[in-house]
């Protein structure tokens, strides 16, 4: 997403709270790249996570005054930036922040954080929501991800988002025209992405999974998988497409805001074995017995991409690979690909275009009317 909006203003002055060079694409680190004063914290560059507090007063910081578009794309902070009564700040919102809001619990609680962890985020927790709240009005235009997270922008700043879903580089992924012998799943290991229970599901299954991703979770989810399930931590770009198209189908245990990963798979010509909530709703076309959980038989769709389980359980998710194991010849692997495809680069690149030229357009009218 960010390669895209780089792509369209090459030109453009790229703030961010951090900048470890070397780490992003190119694209990216060929802009002119201005960072925050969190770029000089001692050890800034490897637990960031621990400045969150001082996070605002960073972004406040940035001069913005003079821009005709201040773009931002937050997950966090940037939707807080200053900018001036002439300046239309259009933020591409991927979320308000979780770990004060939705997920406070997953992040700071049990045994992912420790006692002082967690009393430190019961402090600063209020002051980050009334600071995220209020900082909310700086912002002409949010654009949503999803509507799965433009329910939630709704509902913590009481603002109305459009929605614009974000890209996948089709182009970059090639359908197989055979699988090999397991299942697979690409992701950070993070509390929210719910790794643990595709980890229990395969245990209990014991048929082989295959785990691609690194995070804070990675030493817990060692200690819990069995023999038929393989951790490869991080890995390049090749080798997940590469296994992409190799594998069965992907396991997507957690609830996404929106979720690349379930279309780099359908790119890749194979089907999703997705938990039935949030922006997988979105992105998945349903082959079950019991559409949402209904227990209900219903006509099944042609174009189908996937299968969803409804209980956030491991158990639950073994019963949804068994069935696609019963089920699995019944998709088509072009079917996957088009779905895919309608959510292209390309389509977005035009998109996030056509939209800022339009909100400039009219917000120059506004502020004319007002002058």
């Amino acid at each position: 997403m960010l390669e895209v909006f780089c792509e369209l203003f090459p030109h453009a002055h790229l703030y961010t709270l951090l900048h470890n060079k070397g780490s992003v694409s190119d694209t990216i680190e060929n802009m002119d790249i201005r960072t925050s004063f969190i770029q000089h914290l001692p050890l800034a560059k490897r637990k960031y996570r621990y400045f969150l507090p001082v996070f605002p007063t960073a972004i406040e910081r940035f001069d913005l005054r003079g821009y005709d578009v201040v773009l931002s794309s937050s997950h966090c902070v940037a939707k807080g930036v200053m900018t001036g009564p002439d300046t239309l700040h259009v933020c591409y919102c991927f979320t308000p922040m979780r770990y004060i809001w939705d997920m406070y619990d997953q992040y700071f609680t049990g045994e992912r954080s420790g006692g002082m962890t967690r009393l430190a985020a019961s402090f600063v927790r209020n002051y980050l929501r009334k600071w995220d709240v209020k900082s909310s009005r700086r912002v002409n235009r949010f654009v949503a991800i999803s509507k799965y997270v433009a329910e939630r922008i709704k509902k913590h700043y009481n603002r109305e988002p459009d929605i614009i879903f974000p890209p996948v580089d089709c182009s970059y992924f090639k359908p197989s025209s055979s699988s090999e012998d397991f299942y697979l799943m690409v992701s950070p290991l993070a509390p929210n992405k719910r790794v643990d229970i595709g980890i229990n599901a395969f245990n209990k299954l014991g048929i082989p999974l295959k785990v691609i991703g690194s995070g804070q979770e990675e030493s817990r989810l060692r200690g819990i998988a069995n023999r038929n399930i393989e951790l490869m931590g991080w890995q390049s770009d090749e080798t997940v497409r590469d296994h992409y198209a190799a594998c069965k189908a992907l396991i997507f245990p957690g609830i996404d805001d929106f979720g690349i990963v379930p279309l780099e798979a359908q790119a890749s010509g194979k089907p999703v074995i997705a938990y039935g909530g949030g922006g997988a709703l979105e992105t998945i076309v349903p082959l079950d017995r019991h559409p949402l959980g209904t227990g209900k038989e219903c006509e099944q769709p042609q174009n189908a991409t996937g299968v969803f389980f409804y209980e956030h359980t491991p158990d639950a998710l073994a019963e949804a690979v068994s069935y696609f194991e019963e089920i699995k010849d019944s998709f088509n692997k072009q079917e996957i690909r088009k779905n895919a495809e309608s959510f292209d680069r390309a389509e977005f690149k035009d998109k996030i275009r056509n939209y800022i030229e339009q909100k400039y357009s009219e917000f120059k009218k506004e502020v004319s009317l007002v002058n």
